[in-house]
């Protein structure tokens, strides 16, 4: 019963704490939409958003998801006029690329690259977006945002209007997060209290072997994958500390978790945008996986191609020190 307190607790408390940031934000621009600014805004990034198939625009939404987090992202989006193609292309991008100053604090705090991990996170988001982009030819009917009404061709006079339908927007997207967010929460707090993560890193020694990594790194991947990098902050660096996981072990882990992490939230909270849900967990289970193994392996022939041309009574020098070079 205290579990579920907790966790009920705790879903509030962060429906509130991500609520002021999704209020102003959907407020703010849906009030910037009806003027010039958004306008001039919209020409000017055009070009620059049209080879990976968005209008100018949506680079709004890529800015505040990625300087603060998913929600202001999925708050701005909820005020414009999207396709249903150009919101699954926004939600793939941030679902690689969010949050990035306190992720990245987290990436430092473990003691890795940040550098080489905005690298990753940030390519992947182009990339995907660009591949999209090309490959999916339908996505072209206009997206629904769940109850959130939806101002296609319709014209607001007046700033108090403008206010009020900025404020209903914003209120209704407030309440679908909250229908999402309280739950994930919740189920989070009882892994917690009942210690199921320690059992699903054990499950996963035939995973990190795929993955071309120690079994001691289950833990760290276990919490990245559930609880992504900023709620599994705790869990991640005392499992580092705890479980002696090799400085190459744990690139390779936070290179999967980059693409593929808190995979319950950051896949259910983009239900309110009216986008399938299964391609956009797969697409990031897909890439994380590739990309891990290829970086294991190219990793792995430098370790060996270095090792083979060792000199007598030269000092051997790790694989992450050899590859660090070219990660730079």
């Amino acid at each position: 019963m205290q579990t579920i307190k907790n966790g009920l607790l705790v879903g509030l408390l962060t429906t509130w704490k991500l609520g002021k940031i999704i209020f102003p934000i959907t407020l703010i621009i849906t009030m910037l939409s009806q003027t010039v600014l958004m306008d001039w805004l919209t020409r000017m990034l055009s070009p620059m958003m049209s080879w990976i198939g968005l209008p100018g625009e949506s680079a709004i939404v890529l800015v505040l998801g990625n300087l603060l987090n998913l929600y202001a992202g999925i708050g701005a989006m909820l005020t414009m006029d999207l396709s249903v193609k150009e919101v699954f292309i926004l939600a793939v991008m941030l679902s690689f690329s969010h949050n990035l100053f306190v992720e990245s604090a987290v990436v430092r705090q473990i003691g890795l690259s940040v550098t080489v991990v905005l690298v990753v996170r940030i390519g992947l988001a182009l990339v995907s977006a660009w591949l999209i982009h090309l490959i999916w030819q339908g996505g072209g009917e206009q997206a629904s945002y769940g109850f959130v009404p939806s101002s296609a061709g319709e014209t607001i006079d007046g700033w108090w209007p403008i206010a009020l339908h900025g404020m209903e927007s914003a209120i209704i997207g407030i309440l679908q997060l909250a229908v999402i967010v309280i739950p994930i929460m919740l189920f989070i707090q009882i892994m917690k209290d009942l210690n199921w993560l320690r059992h699903f890193a054990n499950l996963m020694g035939p995973f990190t072997r795929l993955l071309g990594v120690d079994k001691n790194t289950s833990t760290t991947l276990a919490a990245g994958t559930v609880f992504g990098l900023a709620y599994g902050a705790g869990v991640m660096i005392q499992a580092v500390k705890d479980d002696q996981v090799k400085k190459k072990d744990l690139y390779l882990v936070f290179i999967f978790l980059v693409a593929c992490h808190a995979v319950i939230e950051d896949t259910l909270i983009f239900a309110p945008l009216g986008i399938p849900l299964w391609p956009l967990l797969l697409v990031r289970l897909v890439t994380a996986v590739l990309l891990t193994i290829a970086v294991a392996v190219i990793w792995n022939r430098i370790d060996g191609t270095h090792k083979g041309h060792k000199q007598p009574y030269e000092e051997e020098e790790t694989g992450w020190e050899a590859s660090r070079s070219v990660m730079k």
